[in-house]
C-alpha cells in the first residue's frame, strides 16, 4: 500500500471535500471539474502507459496559488501530477486515479531577460519556442530545442532534462538550469542555485530537481543561462548505402576534434516516412541520410571537411546547402520524423536509448534484426552526434498481437542498449514506462537511495506518485 492510500476510510470524505477547499483560494476558473474536461488532461503522448481519472485539473496564475493546491494536498492526502503541454513521451505526466492535475502552462511569463547577466527568468508554462524567439531579440541564444519545441513548456523540460537536436555541442537542458524557485509538498516555497556565472555554494539541489518529474516538488520559477546568438548555421546531407557506413562517418568527424552545431541521423525508414508524409523529395534511395550542420564564422569550410570525411567512410552523396533556406528544409524534414513514422501505421512506441557513439553501429545493426525478428516497422532517427537513438516502432493500436510484438520489441531495444553501455533514457525521462528498466540500469542501492531523497522531499508521496519507481 503506498502512503497516499494509507487513509481508505476517508476517501468519501477527501473526494467531496477537495473541490470545496481548492476554491477556498483559487478562482473558479482556474478549478475543473467537469469529468468530460478532466478526462482531456489525463494522459501525456506515451503508448502503453496507464492513466487514472483525475478528481479535478487546476489551472494557476501564481505562485500563491500552487501552494495552496500542495497545502490542500497535503492536508487531505490527495495526489498531484504536474503537467505542461504534455508533450512527453513516457508518460510522466499521466494522471493517476483521483489526483489533482495541476496544469502549469497558465504561468508563461517571462520576467525578465538580462543580456549583462546572460539570463532568463521564466515561468514554467513558458513555451520552448516563445523564449527562444524572445531572446534573441536581445541577441541572445536558449540552446535546448527539442523536437516538439513550438509545443513543449519549459517546466517540462526541466522535468525531462529535455534534449534536442543541437546537444552535439551546446548540451541539454540541466546545463542552462541555473536557479529555480520550487514549491514543495507541504507548500513552502524553495530557491535553489543562483544568478551568477558562477557558485558552488552547498549541494547542487538545482541539478537534482532537472529530470526529477515533478516527483520532488513544483517548479514555479527558473533563471536560465543563455548563450550569445552564434552566426546562422548552414547544413550538409550525406547519403549513405549502409547504416554502418554512417556511423562510422560520425565516429569520424568526432574523433577529428569536430564541432558541429548538429548531426543527426534517419535511417530509410525515417526517409520514407518524410517523404510520404510531406513529399519532401529526400533520396529514397539512401539506407542512411546523416544531416550535419556548423554556426561557425566560416561554415562553408567546416561543411567541406566533414563532407571529405563523409565520401571517406562510403557517403555515395554529399550535397551542402546553399542557404539558410536550404538548411531549414533540411531540418524541417529532421522535425518531422516522428509525425511521419507515426502516420505509417496510426500509432508508435518511440524509444530513447543512448549509446556511446563508437556503439552507434551496432545499436543500428541491432534495431535492424529485432525489427525483423517481430515482423515489424521500425524507423530510426538519432541525435548521432551524441548517441541519442530514437527507434521508433510503428504498429495498429487495433490488432493486438502487433501491439504485443510492439511492447515486446521496445524492452528488447533497451535491453540492447544497456548491452552497449548506454542508457534506457537520453533526454524523454523515466515516467511509467520504463520504470522497470530504470531498476535495471541503476541497480537496486540506486533505487534505494533515489527512493530516500524522494522521501526527504515527499515523505507522504503525493507528488507524481508511481512514476520512475
Amino acid at each position: 500500500m503506498s502512503r497516499i492510500e494509507a487513509r481508505p476510510d476517508e476517501d468519501a470524505a477527501t473526494t467531496g471535500n477537495l473541490t470545496d477547499r481548492l476554491l477556498a483560494g483559487l478562482p473558479a476558473e482556474a478549478v475543473l471539474t467537469d469529468p468530460d474536461v478532466t478526462a482531456s488532461y489525463a494522459n501525456d503522448m506515451a503508448s502503453f502507459c496507464p492513466a487514472g481519472a483525475p478528481a479535478v485539473v487546476v489551472l494557476p496564475r501564481t505562485v500563491e496559488q500552487v501552494q495552496h493546491v500542495m497545502r490542500t494536498a497535503t492536508e487531505l492526502r490527495v495526489p498531484v501530477v504536474p503537467q505542461g503541454a504534455r508533450t512527453g513521451l513516457s508518460g510522466g505526466a499521466n494522471a493517476t486515479e483521483g489526483c489533482i492535475v495541476l496544469s502549469l502552462t497558465k504561468m508563461d511569463r517571462i520576467l525578465e531577460i538580462s543580456p549583462v547577466d546572460r539570463i532568463a527568468v521564466v515561468e514554467p508554462g513558458v513555451v520552448n519556442a516563445a523564449l527562444s524567439r524572445a531572446v534573441e531579440e536581445h541577441g541572445l541564444y536558449y540552446p535546448p530545442d527539442p523536437s516538439s519545441w513550438e509545443m513543449c513548456t519549459i517546466g517540462g523540460n526541466i522535468g525531462t532534462a529535455s534534449g534536442g537536436l543541437c546537444c552535439v555541442k551546446y548540451g541539454v537542458t540541466a546545463e542552462y538550469v541555473l536557479g529555480l524557485e520550487v514549491v514543495l509538498a507541504d507548500g513552502r516555497v524553495m530557491s535553489t542555485g543562483r544568478r551568477t556565472a558562477k557558485g558552488v555554494a552547498g549541494y547542487d539541489l538545482t541539478r537534482l530537481f532537472v529530470g526529477s518529474e515533478g516527483s520532488l516538488g513544483i517548479v514555479v520559477r527558473a533563471i536560465l543561462g543563455l548563450r550569445p546568438k552564434p552566426p546562422e548555421q548552414l547544413v550538409l546531407a550525406a547519403e549513405f548505402a549502409s547504416a554502418a557506413a554512417a556511423c562510422e562517418a560520425v565516429c569520424r568527424i568526432m574523433e577529428g576534434g569536430h564541432v558541429p552545431s548538429l548531426l543527426e541521423l534517419m535511417d530509410r525508414t525515417t526517409v520514407k516516412a518524410v517523404n510520404d508524409l510531406a513529399h519532401m523529395g529526400l533520396p529514397e534511395t539512401t539506407e542512411a541520410l546523416l544531416l550535419a550542420a556548423f554556426d561557425t564564422p566560416d561554415p562553408t569550410a567546416d561543411l567541406a571537411a566533414v563532407g571529405a570525411l563523409c565520401e571517406a567512410a562510403g557517403a555515395t552523396q554529399v550535397v551542402p546547402a546553399e542557404d539558410a533556406a536550404e538548411s531549414e528544409l533540411l531540418l524541417q524534414a529532421r522535425r518531422l520524423s516522428l509525425t511521419a513514422l507515426e502516420a505509417v501505421k496510426g500509432t508508435t512506441m518511440i524509444d530513447d536509448v543512448c549509446v556511446p557513439r563508437s556503439r552507434l553501429g551496432a545499436m543500428l545493426e541491432g534495431i535492424e534484426s529485432i525489427a525483423a525478428a517481430y515482423g515489424l516497422t521500425i524507423g530510426v532517427c538519432a541525435h548521432a552526434g551524441d548517441g541519442n537513438t530514437h527507434p521508433t516502432v510503428c504498429f495498429d493500436a487495433q490488432d493486438a498481437d502487433e501491439s504485443r510484438r510492439a511492447r515486446e520489441s521496445f524492452d528488447e531495444i533497451m535491453a540492447l542498449g544497456l548491452e552497449l553501455g548506454g542508457t534506457i533514457t537520453g533526454e524523454h525521462g523515466v515516467g511509467v514506462l520504463k520504470k522497470e528498466w530504470l531498476a535495471r540500469e541503476i541497480g537496486p542501492v540506486g533505487v534505494e537511495m533515489q527512493r530516500a531523497v524522494k522521501q526527504v522531499f515527499d515523505p507522504l508521496g503525493i507528488l507524481n506518485p508511481g512514476k520512475l519507481f
